[in-house]
């Protein structure tokens, strides 16, 4: 499905920031966190930030309240003067606001989204819809990164937010870290540690496949299974297929359930190909690519279909953004990934 891309970013722009499940952003213990991001936003990127009227009314007060989050992703969409609207976190329970939406809002007044993580559910929400929208960086864990931004989450925010032009090859980040940090300002100044990154691995494939992205974190993206934000079987038809997983590190066993669930319902059949996220922690490196080719290959008998591993997106840092709907290429040749349209106007 072509779905409608957004207007491209330009310094001076209005965004909005949006807590839509965790609403850690206003507590006072996470609050100058919260702030680092926001001035990020606007001194890296030149964009004027504001928040919508309950992003930053505590955990407590969201978590009670879906209604009041879904207010304000409606608030943000139907507001001609705001241009992108960013996700403050994840969390576990954006699913809460699937009432409270109303998708013509969404279609006729699109605009750039991001977020990754519990965000998925927001990014499937835009896709009925019809808006294309990014699996990228949050406020508080990215754009607040300790001491500062990664140049390569820096540079394709630029590339893919910023520039109509196509996006191209996007390089594996020769770094990588997921360590975590308490986060408490005493923490601020000291950076992550970070590690040689291995590069992208191909599980298996030959030549090169094309598809429109599709995906998200496979744990939320069980949460949303035959809700009404699910996407028909056509909708999986010549795909490429994003997954990644979460800092709960799910188990081998419980990845290997889950992709036999995608090969019954049949998405995995008509995918062009697939790509995954490093692992959080790089735990479970090996078993999950033992499950995957487990259920893929021995299980399925899709001994053809590309699969590509270890890829910088979602959970571990830094990270590129993949733009949903935008039509992308997996060259198992050379082991490389590319985007090959632009993804906003």
């Amino acid at each position: 499905m072509e779905l409608i891309r957004p207007e491209k970013l330009k310094i001076g722009d209005k965004v909005a920031t949006v807590s839509l499940s965790w609403g850690g952003a206003g507590d006072k213990n996470i609050l100058w966190r919260y702030k680092v991001g926001k001035e990020r936003l606007e001194k890296l990127f030149g964009l004027s930030v504001v928040e919508m009227p309950h992003t930053l009314k505590g955990s407590n007060y969201l978590y009670n309240n879906p209604k009041k989050r879904a207010d304000d992703l409606m608030e943000a969409f139907k507001d001609k003067s705001i241009k992108a609207i960013f996700s403050c976190i994840g969390g576990e329970e954006s699913v809460r606001m699937l009432p409270y939406i109303d998708f013509d809002v969404i279609k006729e007044n699109p605009k750039i989204f991001i977020g990754y993580s519990d965000t998925t559910v927001t990014h499937m929400i835009c896709y009925k819809a019809g808006l294309s929208t990014f699996y990228g960086p949050s406020i508080l864990a990215e754009f607040a990164e300790n001491v500062e931004m990664f140049d390569y989450t820096k540079h394709w925010i630029h590339k893919v937010l910023f520039d109509s032009s196509t996006i191209g090859t996007i390089e594996a980040s020769p770094i990588w870290t997921s360590e975590h940090l308490p986060w408490e300002e005493k923490n601020k100044n000291i950076k992550r540690k970070i590690k040689d990154n291995s590069g992208y691995e191909l599980l298996q494939g030959k030549g090169k496949v094309k598809g429109r992205l599709i995906g998200g974190c496979v744990e939320v993206l069980e949460m949303i299974k035959g809700t009404k934000i699910w996407p028909s079987i056509d909708e999986w038809k010549d795909t490429i297929l994003f997954l990644e997983t979460s800092e709960e590190k799910p188990s081998p066993k419980h990845l290997e359930y889950w992709l036999r669930n995608y090969g019954s319902l049949e998405i995995l059949q008509n995918v062009k190909g697939i790509i995954f996220g490093k692992p959080y922690d790089n735990l479970y490196y090996e078993e999950y690519k033992e499950v995957i080719l487990k259920v893929i290959r021995d299980e399925l008998g899709l001994i053809n279909l590309p699969i590509m591993y270890n890829m910088n997106f979602g959970h571990t840092a830094p990270t590129m953004i993949l733009p949903y709907g935008a039509m992308a290429e997996i060259n198992c040749d050379d082991i490389s990934f590319s985007i090959i349209e632009s993804s906003v106007n």
